[in-house]
């Protein structure tokens, strides 16, 4: 029996084991912003210390439970896979969204690394539809898997008949 057009479905690719390290570092700095500040002001005001320090130590853990915790748990869940037909990726952990792009709908495929994510020899796929809902982003890729894959999806997506709107 032949598949009728994409449907949702688990995706079968994980994504890049480096990511953890990048999701860490992430996370690390988003905790450490505050950390620090809380910490600097608690010993530079000291009438205030113990109302900057303790929130600074609370945060500390709190940050580094996530640190540790979150990426793994993330690892779990994002998932991505490229057919003929379309573009499936599952993402998000407390609130989880499985998406599909057809492939008559993409109108662009882009790739991106920021400054961490070429540190851990990452990168992102942007693909861009028509939907109002905005862009699929695959993250956590092997920059040379990520080049790969978007040249991919430019060859099927010029293949596809359809105008993307």
């Amino acid at each position: 029996m032949a598949e009728e057009g994409a449907r949702l479905r688990p995706p079968n690719n994980t994504l890049n084991k480096r990511v953890l390290g990048w999701w860490r570092v992430q996370l690390l700095l988003t905790a450490a912003v505050p950390v620090a500040v809380l910490a600097v002001l608690g010993l530079l005001i000291e009438p205030a210390r113990l109302w900057l320090l303790v929130p600074a130590a609370v945060l500390a853990v709190l940050g580094l439970a996530c640190t540790l915790l979150l990426p793994m748990w993330w690892f779990t869940v994002h998932r991505w896979e490229v057919t003929d037909e379309a573009v499936y990726v599952r993402s998000g952990a407390f609130w989880q969204e499985w998406r599909i792009a057809p492939m008559s709908r993409i109108q662009t495929v882009d790739t991106m690394r920021g400054p961490l994510e070429q540190g851990f020899r990452l990168a992102t796929v942007v693909v861009t539809t028509a939907s109002s809902k905005g862009a699929i982003k695959i993250e956590g890729l092997d920059h040379e898997l990520a080049a790969e894959l978007a040249e991919r999806l430019t060859r099927i997506t010029q293949a596809t008949p359809g105008d993307a709107t």
